[in-house]
């Protein structure tokens, strides 16, 4: 714990949850001048973060100039409010631009590493389209979000943070009106401001049926890739208090094979020479539109649809990957997961579709891309952003495969504590409980029902962190007054 000190708390500020939102929150109290605990109810720091691609999206910053976009945090409040239909907060959404561009100035500082150059993929350093976005605003950064959870870790430890492992806490501390500390392990840590930082809900399946019930389109197929530590924590923190909640029905489910159980990193990808049909067989997306989007255009088609590909394009799979692998595939098709026919007239039949559309949609399927210009769904263009060969091998050899795509892995929900443009947390009744404030996916009004593109979640997280730690250090020394009571 702290040194001993003349205040009547332990600490200035407690931070609940050490992924991304928490450590940016814990890191700028620091800084601040705030003497700060940590508290993490896994047994290592990370959270969600770590096990993300570490991308951010983000406006007007040094890394975008040197590239010579022209961006800014207006242009990405009216983009980033438009396509999310204005059902999110307009302040707290004003705020998130606006800062966005000095928290990747902030973590350059601290020795996060994002190079001014063109990448094309979440997974190259850089500048890259990460999503439906009016111009490219995900920064890449070195090394992941591992790198991102390092750099971090290392500014909270030269900043002398207390970092308490293993310690979930039980429920807020709150008397006389306002916040004073956090219950855990049966005893109180107290502080005249806490960050409530400890992820989303994504893990606990309970709390997914009633939060998100889109995620049960996918049936026996979902899987979740957010940290075991996303609970919901904060829910029971919200009924007990009487705190509001923010999304409830919204999060980022993205589309996956229905064989698939790992994130793509692990399960690799789908070969480029596939069509994705409806159920009526015929052609009815995109296939590599943006995860932000493509969820809502399988809703709008029955939840689901055919992925069909033929064995050239099975064969050319590489080896080595979890899911998407031309051995895996044979052992999906004998299962009978994956449909397999000698013909596309007999596909359609085990498809249930009607095989004139689907054989005019896979020849004109062919015809399209043979030029490398999709004048129906311009996946020429998504093709070329991530550097691809717009120019596709034509789906011609049988046997051929279909297998359904579904919004079945997990990755964050977006439910949270509804906050105002400070991240104070807002109360029913539509006021903040004086000392309590939250970030990352335990907060909610900014994350919409559509997800911008890569690197909104972790954007969130870091932005509302540092935010949220700017905002309760200063709510530590407003109440650092001799005059202020002692908690009782």
């Amino acid at each position: 714990m702290s040194e001993p000190h003349d205040t009547p708390y332990d600490y200035d500020v407690i931070v609940v949850g050490a992924g991304g939102a928490g450590l940016a929150a814990s890191v700028s109290a620091a800084q601040a001048g705030a003497r700060v605990l940590l508290l993490e109810a896994e047994d290592e720091i990370g959270g969600s973060t770590q096990l993300s691609a570490g991308l951010l999206t983000a406006s007007a910053t040094s890394v975008q100039d040197r590239l010579g976009i022209d961006d800014s945090p207006l242009r990405m409040f009216q983009h980033y409010m438009d396509l999310n239909g204005w059902r999110v907060r307009p302040g707290p959404v004003r705020m998130f631009c606006e800062e966005s561009s000095s928290t990747v100035e902030w973590l350059l500082e601290l020795g996060v590493e994002i190079p001014a150059q063109v990448s094309h993929s979440a997974h190259q350093p850089g500048l890259t389209r990460a999503g439906v976005e009016d111009v490219w605003r995900g920064h890449v950064p070195k090394d992941q979000g591992y790198g991102l959870v390092q750099v971090l870790d290392k500014a909270r430890a030269r900043l002398h943070v207390d970092l308490a492992l293993g310690s979930r806490v039980e429920d807020l501390l709150v008397r006389d009106g306002a916040v004073c500390g956090v219950l855990l392990d049966g005893e109180e840590a107290t502080a005249p401001a806490v960050v409530i930082a400890s992820g989303g809900l994504a893990a606990d399946p309970d709390l997914v049926r009633r939060f998100l019930p889109d995620a049960e389109i996918a049936g026996d197929a979902l899987f979740v890739v957010a940290a075991p530590g996303s609970r919901g924590d904060h829910v029971g923190i919200a009924e007990r208090h009487g705190l509001a909640l923010f999304g409830q029905g919204w999060g980022l489910l993205l589309v996956t094979a229905e064989f698939q159980r790992y994130h793509h990193w692990q399960s690799g990808f789908p070969p480029a020479s596939r069509i994705h049909v409806g159920l009526d067989g015929r052609r009815c997306m995109d296939e590599d539109a943006p995860y932000a989007v493509s969820p809502g255009i399988l809703k709008d088609h029955g939840g689901w649809v055919w992925s069909v590909f033929d064995d050239d394009a099975r064969m050319s799979l590489p080896s080595g990957y979890a899911d998407w692998d031309a051995d895996r595939i044979l052992e999906e098709a004998a299962k009978g997961v994956v449909l397999r026919a000698d013909t596309l007239e007999r596909l359609a039949d085990l498809m249930n579709v009607p095989p004139d559309h689907l054989t005019a949609s896979i020849t004109r399927f062919n015809s399209l891309f043979a030029d490398g210009t999709d004048e129906d769904y311009l996946r020429h263009e998504s093709l070329a952003a991530k550097g691809a060969d717009p120019h596709l091998a034509p789906i011609a050899n049988g046997p051929f495969f279909a297998v359904r795509m579904l919004p079945a892995e997990l990755v964050c929900t977006h439910t949270g504590l509804e906050v105002d443009a400070r991240t104070r947390v807002l109360g029913t009744d539509g006021r903040a409980l004086p000392g309590l404030y939250a970030a990352g996916e335990a907060a909610g009004g900014i994350l919409g029902e559509r997800y911008v593109g890569g690197g909104n979640s972790v954007a969130h997280a870091l932005v509302l962190g540092r935010v949220a730690g700017r905002e309760a250090a200063a709510c530590a020394v407003a109440s650092s007054s001799p005059t202020d009571k002692a908690p009782v």
